[in-house]
């Protein structure tokens, strides 16, 4: 193997997974940067009401990355037992079938995509006139980038599987540079609005899967595939969709919510719907160190459950929850300090900038309940027990939709529920995670 891998099934817990998690941390930081500098470009460039548009195609774009990274994930971990087990064999012919298998999911993905576009925007979600036609063009060409979305995605989670989570990082910096910089030449300067940032995203997005395919072929020679060398195992596709498909279609379930919810956002009309859009773009970074952990975990048990030492799991658990919580606090208190000039940037109106600061204020204070169980997922999906973050994420999505729908006729809510649902949901998600943990059968597995 490469000399880039990490072993955590030695060593101190914290170290590991703290090493393991920063480049993790970065590149989910970078990958969110380029959006966020997309949608400032479009917003003080295209306008409001194409900034608008393309937020709310997000939550219909994030429903098919879904099947990318939840298959990606599960793949990464088959991988990860198996290296921890030493079975090199095994973990090449896993690398091999997860190629293969993300081709014909990404093909699914993209007719699928194509075909119930119109009827989500228009039937689902309600969309109308200018943004309606804004929103379709900026999906469509959005849908190109599929192969290279899908592809960076598998080779990201085989590297990640095999304890080199540094590499992605290096992809995800020349990602962020090439959309940023044709986002300001085709927005910016060449004023092509949303079609110039949908077309952004997908160079971008090609470029990345490039880079990280070249370095997959020539650092690992045990997965340096030529087309002869690949080949579908069933029973290890097998394996992989029943570890991808519970984190697949938990967020399947998080982007249909989510869709409901943007349903909501857009009948208090374009200044609220602008609003929502700029805190779509950042709240992610006050989730970061949750989700951050949450990968780093799903590896780290993966490698440890494949290495039999419940023990390692449970003390490297218990010290993630430590570092999640203090990075959290200094993420929250950093963002908080420059949230209005962070909102500034989009050049939205009066009205939607105080809609955006009272929601994210709600959001930071959420994400202290989040922090307090989101990370443990990664526990559940690295011993092959996935199904519980999926039951919970379900349980959370529609507590939190019928807060929206329900709690809405409260006239100190109104609408403030579309912030305020979180905390709500988020209490829910910690009572059931924990529950589990020190209930549940996840670890008789392993013993």
């Amino acid at each position: 193997m490469g000399n880039h891998t990490q072993d955590m099934t030695t060593g101190a817990p914290w170290k590991g997974i703290c090493l393991f998690a920063l480049p993790v941390f970065a590149g989910l930081f970078l990958q969110q940067l380029y959006n966020t500098v997309g949608s400032i470009i479009v917003g003080n460039y295209a306008g409001e009401q194409a900034l608008a548009a393309v937020g709310t195609v997000g939550c219909l774009v994030m429903l098919f990355l879904a099947v990318a990274n939840g298959f990606s994930v599960g793949a990464g971990i088959v991988v990860a037992q198996e290296f921890g087990a030493k079975n090199r064999d095994e973990m090449r012919q896993a690398a091999s079938t997860s190629l293969i298998l993300q081709g014909i999911l990404m093909l699914v993905c993209a007719v699928l995509a194509c075909i119930i576009c119109r009827p989500v925007l228009t039937s689902v979600m309600g969309l109308e006139g200018n943004i309606l036609s804004l929103a379709e063009t900026y999906f469509y060409i959005y849908c190109i980038g599929f192969p290279f979305q899908f592809g960076y995605n598998i080779v990201a989670g085989i590297l990640r599987g095999i304890g080199d989570s540094r590499a992605t990082l290096y992809f995800l910096i020349i990602a962020s540079v090439v959309n940023i910089g044709l986002n300001i030449l085709f927005v910016g300067a060449w004023n092509w609005g949303v079609v110039g940032s949908a077309l952004a995203t997908d160079i971008a997005q090609a470029v990345s899967f490039a880079a990280s395919w070249i370095y997959m072929r020539r650092v690992y020679p045990e997965f340096r595939f030529e087309r002869h060398d690949l080949h579908f195992d069933r029973l290890l596709a097998l394996r992989i969709m029943t570890t991808g498909y519970p984190m697949a279609l938990q967020q399947i379930i998080v982007s249909l919510g989510f869709i409901l919810i943007q349903r909501a956002v857009i009948s208090y009309g374009q200044a609220m719907l602008a609003s929502y859009t700029v805190t779509q773009r950042l709240e992610p970074y006050l989730f970061m160190p949750a989700s951050a952990f949450q990968i780093t975990m799903a590896t780290y048990t993966g490698q440890n459950v494949g290495a039999r030492r419940l023990d390692r799991i449970r003390l490297g658990t218990r010290q993630m929850i430590a570092m999640v919580a203090v990075v959290s606090l200094l993420v929250v208190a950093t963002f908080l300090y420059f949230e209005p000039e962070l909102i500034r940037w989009f050049g939205i109106s009066d009205e939607a900038f105080d809609y955006c600061m009272a929601h994210l204020r709600t959001t930071a204070l959420a994400i202290i309940l989040l922090d307090m169980y989101f990370p443990v997922f990664g526990v559940y999906q690295g011993a092959r027990h996935a199904l519980v973050p999926t039951f919970t994420a379900l349980t959370v999505l529609c507590i939190r939709v019928l807060s929206v729908y329900t709690l809405c006729y409260i006239p100190a809510l109104d609408y403030r529920i579309i912030w305020f649902n979180q905390p709500i949901g988020f209490a829910f998600g910690i009572v059931i995670t924990w529950i589990y943990y020190f209930r549940g059968k996840w670890a008789r597995s392993i013993e």
